[in-house]
């Protein structure tokens, strides 16, 4: 999947991120960074402060070679913070308990679909959810198949 294949706006999973920082997957890491390129660009990417998190969680603690702090945050300052729309509130919490009840995922993938459709966005794009499914008027795309 190209970027150019996404409907803006568009919200990116955390695996998208791991995908772009780490060259073990050459294909999904060139398609990760393009997607981030034009979510950047075009400012059509969406993020939330648990994509900042667990990214930065990844990159410090499971890399196979960690980032350093000072790489992550310019990483944080360059690429994440510009991309986040989406902060901790009460009806965020709300929404997530509710596309749980709906949906059966599991909290943390439920905060992440209530945190796409806070945003207004089209798309959520995730390894990790189910492709193709729509949901509130949002569709999960996997971007890497």
């Amino acid at each position: 999947m190209s970027a150019g294949e996404v409907p803006a706006p568009y919200f990116l999973d955390t695996n998208v991120f791991v995908y772009a920082s780490e060259p073990a997957a050459a294909r999904k890491s060139r398609m990760a960074r393009d997607l981030i390129r034009r979510a950047l660009a075009e400012r059509a990417g969406r993020v939330s402060t648990q994509v900042v998190q667990e990214f930065l969680n990844v990159a410090l603690h499971k890399f196979a070679v960690p980032m350093g702090v000072e790489e992550a945050r310019e990483y944080l300052s360059v690429t994440l913070w510009p991309l986040c729309r989406v902060y901790p509130s009460e009806g965020l919490y709300e929404t997530a308990l509710g596309v749980r009840a709906e949906t059966g995922y599991h909290f943390f993938d439920a905060l992440i679909v209530a945190a796409a459709l806070e945003t207004g966005c089209r798309s959520l794009l995730s390894e990790d959810l189910q492709h193709g499914r729509e949901f509130r008027g949002l569709r999960i795309m996997d971007p890497f198949r």
